[in-house]
């Protein structure tokens, strides 16, 4: 067993894809049904090369709206808004423009430590099952910038890129309501 994880750890070591691919901003939930209110908890589980995060933006992919993002203590919240590709129904009234992204800042999140940046958005039926829609997120450090912002191409594994964007996985609507 010992000798198993002392192989492993060096493969780890010596590949140099391995930090960037263990260690990216991930959604908590990776799937999620159209037509829905989907519960975005983004996972930050570390700074800049070492560097302290002190503002963290994402940006909100067309066909996601009635954005609210949830405060976090000792962090400015914000929020950029726009105009839609295309009128969206909610519950009933269109809606042409909403929250494009959202800025927390003004905050310190060492990089030994780990947090959450949570949202609630509805999903909307032009989303098409089977999907995948991506949430790039910048992550700003008192040194540097970490850009998780690639989308791989169709086909393409998003656990090859370094930097790969948060994907959420749409699926056919189901039964619950909220």
């Amino acid at each position: 067993m010992k000798q198993i994880l002392k192989t492993l750890a060096l493969m780890a070591l010596s590949t140099p894809l391995a930090p960037a691919a263990l260690a990216h901003v991930t959604l908590e939930a990776p799937e999620a049904a159209q037509g829905t209110t989907y519960k975005a908890v983004l996972r930050v589980g570390h700074g800049c090369d070492g560097a302290a995060t002190v503002a963290v933006r994402v940006q909100i992919p067309e066909g996601v709206i009635a954005v609210k993002p949830m405060p976090k203590p000792g962090w400015t919240l914000a929020t950029a808004t726009g105009a839609y590709a295309r009128s969206y129904d909610d519950h009933g009234k269109p809606v042409t423009e909403g929250v494009k992204e959202i800025v927390w800042s003004g905050g310190t999140l060492p990089d030994d430590w780990y947090d959450e940046f949570t949202f609630r958005a509805r999903l909307t039926d032009a989303l098409e099952p089977g999907s995948t829609i991506h949430f790039p997120v910048t992550q700003d450090c008192t040194e540097g910038t970490a850009a998780w912002t690639e989308i791989p191409a169709p086909g393409q594994d998003a656990h090859a890129l370094p930097y790969p964007a948060p994907g959420l996985r749409i699926t056919a609507p189901g039964h619950a309501h909220h």
